[in-house]
């Protein structure tokens, strides 16, 4: 009876241990270890939307840096004890931190079509380094994930920075009656982290292909993102008027003339709204659904919903209003502001 217990024991386990190994996690990747510490593995079933073809713009990435002040790199939040088959009152990751953000950015990146390289690699064109300001994960009434990276683009030829943003996401869940285990948390941390690497990924793009298009051959031009409050980002002449083709300006006084081509502005579509933003005084900030996106007057490319705006200018009263914005339509706000 004692072995025959000990065979069905073993069974259970081997079968455990496989379902684990199947479990489909986003493009960075993960597994759970058997002990109270999350493990992390490199995900290696390919992304089957990955371009075959490579992009001519290619790019190295250095190791972000962790400026979290925690004395582990490897703790993500608290709440373990609450969390089905962990020990303990942190969660801990087997990998550092920044490790985890640094291979999470290279390979949404090489996913998307770009050549990247380690930081050794002396051939790349661009330059990629980060910080990770925040990065937790804690377990109450409802789960939280707090993520702020900032990220820093370099044309290696000539040190100059080509772009650079900090990326936030802020979001919680319910873990729901049945409770949490350590795969409900590093499938839903995975998961914010694959939106904020997404981000910035597609702002980089988005950058490249206007100072760059000849790395590409696709029309140039910018596009805002959710939730990246640029930092550093080109200059470009703007459109004369909408639908106008690109036309390339040269200095005359240039002796290695370089073309500039056109800003994207955001309109109305098929799938998203115009929101038009104006203040009296003007040069104030614009925060929408709590992200800061610029200084007024402001143009704005939205999902269809209604977003909570703010507007804060020194020496004035804050303004906040709900707005709804309609796909294919345009909205246009008039905000006066009081001392």
């Amino acid at each position: 009876m004692k072995q025959l217990l000990q065979r069905i024991f073993l069974g259970l386990a081997v079968a455990s241990a496989v379902a684990c190994s199947n479990i489909s996690m986003p493009s960075m990747g993960g597994m759970l270890g058997g002990s109270g510490i999350v493990s992390v593995t490199e995900h290696k079933k390919a992304n089957p939307n990955a371009p075959l073809l490579k992009y001519a713009a290619s790019i190295r990435i250095n190791q972000y840096t962790d400026a979290r002040k925690l004395n582990n790199p490897r703790k993500v939040g608290t709440g373990a004890e609450n969390v089905s088959g962990m020990s303990g009152k942190d969660i801990v990751l087997d990998q550092d931190v920044a490790t985890i953000v640094t291979g999470a950015m290279k390979t949404s990146l090489d996913e998307t079509g770009f050549q990247v390289s380690e930081a050794q690699n002396g051939n790349a064109l661009f330059e990629l380094s980060g910080i990770i300001k925040e990065l937790t994960y804690d377990v109450k009434a409802r789960d939280e994930v707090s993520i702020a990276v900032e990220t820093t683009l370099k044309e290696i030829s000539t040190n100059k920075i080509v772009w650079s943003a900090i990326v936030t996401e802020k979001a919680n869940r319910f873990a729901g009656v049945s409770g949490n285990n350590k795969a409900d948390v590093i499938n839903y941390l995975y998961k914010e982290l694959g939106i904020v690497t997404q981000k910035a990924t597609e702002a980089v793009s988005a950058t490249l292909m206007a100072v760059h298009p000849e790395l590409f051959n696709l029309t140039p031009g910018t596009k805002p993102i959710p939730g990246v409050t640029v930092l550093v980002a080109p200059t470009v002449v703007p459109s004369a008027a909408p639908g106008a083709v690109p036309v390339p300006t040269v200095p005359a006084a240039a002796t290695n003339p370089v073309p500039q081509f056109p800003a994207y502005v955001p309109h109305a579509s098929d799938t998203n709204g115009l929101l038009l933003v104006n203040t009296n005084p003007e040069r104030a900030k614009v925060y929408l659904d709590s992200v800061y996106f610029g200084l007024s007057p402001l143009r704005l490319e939205l999902e269809p919903g209604v977003h909570a705006i703010s507007v804060k200018l020194l020496g004035y009263k804050m303004v906040s209003e709900k707005v709804s914005v309609r796909k294919g339509d345009s909205t246009e706000m008039d905000l006066d502001l009081e001392r």
